[in-house]
């Protein structure tokens, strides 16, 4: 018999910030992988506790970056991946056990065809294992108001897992969490935006690679189990800060003209209820948040955006989009499930 061909090496790629205790419990998981080509790497992001010691003293084969400061989420990968050698990478949170088999299937999906970049793994709750995470579920699609949802979640609304989202689909963005990625087209589009610091990062990546001709694709196959805020809780005041000011820069630089004005003017009453509602429920630093990232997004408007990246091409069709609203489907008409609204993925 021929041997059988030699497998295409994928890179690891792990984030770290004071996560040891992620590290340690985790870690394990990855190197129970049955893919025969891995290498991992730890990229640290200034890291004060002794995450690098535990990795010198327990994991001697990974391969450790240190990034001397945090750059946060966009700036840390855009420096780690410098470092990598591989031409497909798997950027995974240090709070993530993955399953012995995840890598196979999604190489698999890669062979498949060369115009996809970047395709997500089903994301299951690591505490509550028969129901999608929140942060990506069995893949994301956004709205034309630039709300994301996923396959499995609206809004805090989360699924079971019944293996209704099982079949490989395009979709519109693939969770950071979890991100399976070509470098080659990784780079082509500019990496991830440094401006936004974390959160919201991976979708505009996902949005320019789409443009540039791109697809991004969810492949259930492969699963992996989630904690989710093991950097900040969902409710944070930083996190929701971030998230509504990336977003809003996100819709201003992949739309175009007269559609991210009106867009952006529906965005803003839209938010606007959200703020209210939550102070009128007692969550005062949430309103804050809001307002202050609606300062925020004024105030970039208005700088040069030297450090921001912004699509190069504007060809590629989109998947994963939404025409209409989610909030208008799931406030309004008390819609709680993905199938509900997207009928028909096919």
């Amino acid at each position: 018999m021929p041997p059988s061909p030699k497998k295409k090496t994928i890179a690891v790629v792990i984030l770290n910030w004071n996560g040891r205790h992620f590290l340690e419990t985790f870690l394990p998981s990855v190197f129970r992988s049955t893919y025969p080509a891995v290498k991992v790497y730890v990229a640290d992001n200034g890291s004060t506790d002794d995450s690098i010691y535990f990795l010198k003293a327990h994991y001697p084969t990974v391969t450790r970056i240190d990034l001397g400061k945090n750059h946060g989420f966009a700036g840390g990968y855009n420096r780690a991946i410098q470092s990598v050698e591989e031409e497909i990478m798997v950027l995974l949170n240090s709070d993530i056990e993955v399953s012995p088999t995840w890598i196979e299937p999604v190489m698999e999906l890669f062979e498949q065809d060369e115009k996809i970049a970047a395709i997500q793994p089903k994301l299951l709750d690591f505490n509550n294992r028969t129901h999608f995470e929140y942060a990506g579920a069995a893949g994301g699609w956004i709205d034309r108001f630039g709300y994301p949802f996923s396959r499995g979640r609206l809004f805090d609304e989360i699924e079971e897992d019944k293996k209704q989202y099982d079949s490989p689909q395009p979709i519109f963005w693939a969770s950071g969490a979890s991100l399976f990625i070509r470098k080659k087209d990784f780079l082509q589009v500019g990496g991830f935006d440094p401006y936004f610091f974390a959160h919201q990062e991976e979708i505009d990546l996902c949005w320019r690679l789409q443009l540039a001709g791109h697809k991004i694709m969810s492949c259930p196959s492969s699963v992996v189990y989630h904690i989710g805020g093991g950097t900040l809780s969902k409710d944070n005041p930083k996190k929701v800060f971030l998230n509504f000011r990336n977003n809003l820069i996100m819709l201003w630089k992949n739309l175009e003209g007269l559609e991210a004005a009106w867009i952006l003017l529906c965005r803003f009453g839209l938010d606007a209820l959200s703020a209210w509602k939550n102070l009128l429920s007692g969550q005062p630093s949430y309103f804050v948040a809001v307002a202050r990232s609606h300062f925020a997004f004024v105030g970039w408007l208005l700088s040069s955006k030297k450090n921001n990246v912004f699509p190069a091409t504007r060809g590629g069709m989109l998947s994963g989009y939404y025409r209409g609203s989610i909030v208008w489907q799931h406030f309004v008409l008390e819609k709680k499930r993905f199938s509900e609204i997207i009928v028909d993925e096919n």
